[in-house]
């Protein structure tokens, strides 16, 4: 499998997310999935967690929901995941230092909720890189959230060729 088909891969699975999202005029229907390459750059990636908007109480976000399902992650689950790296000395924190998103939107910049962005929470992570299916349109707020991203370091990567069906996922129950 090439790398281009590996990132197609997982911003399907991410949109697979974003379908269980409950559509609503106000909110975008996202998908997330956090992929990880632990303990070393060179092993197989390994899905961590998933997410999508409005999975977990509190008008909740993809990103967050998934990052949320990373960190409850018990030390057995952990090892379980990892069997080659040392159990004792494995946190979660680490895992998420060599993660890569996979959004089926551009994490957002500015939250009207007045919840935290997930850009935010993605950079106080650590994450290596994000792969974005589309851009955020302006539907409700500008979003800055990629080049918030790439300011901390993160490298952002734009998957083409999906970018219509991440945007019809993302408005499904607009009408």
């Amino acid at each position: 499998m090439s790398l281009t088909d590996e990132h197609i891969r997982y911003l399907r699975d991410a949109l697979a997310e974003a379908e269980k999202c409950t559509p609503t005029p106000t909110a975008f229907c996202v998908g997330c999935v956090l992929v990880t390459r632990y303990p070393t750059s060179t092993d197989a990636p390994t899905i961590l967690s998933t997410g999508y908007s409005r999975e977990l109480p509190g008008n909740t976000h993809a990103e967050a929901n998934a990052l949320a399902k990373a960190r409850d992650l018990s030390a057995s689950d952990l090892a379980a995941l990892f069997p080659s790296a040392p159990p004792a000395s494995l946190t979660v924190e680490q895992v998420l230092r060599r993660a890569d998103v996979y959004t089926t939107l551009e994490p957002c910049s500015i939250r009207t909720s007045g919840l935290a962005p997930c850009a935010d929470a993605l950079i106080e992570a650590q994450i290596q890189r994000c792969f974005v299916g589309v851009g955020e349109p302006d539907d409700f707020v500008k979003c800055e959230g990629a080049q918030k991203m790439k300011d901390a370091g993160i490298e952002i990567v734009w998957i083409k060729g999906i970018e219509d069906e991440c945007l019809k996922a993302a408005r499904r129950g607009h009408e």
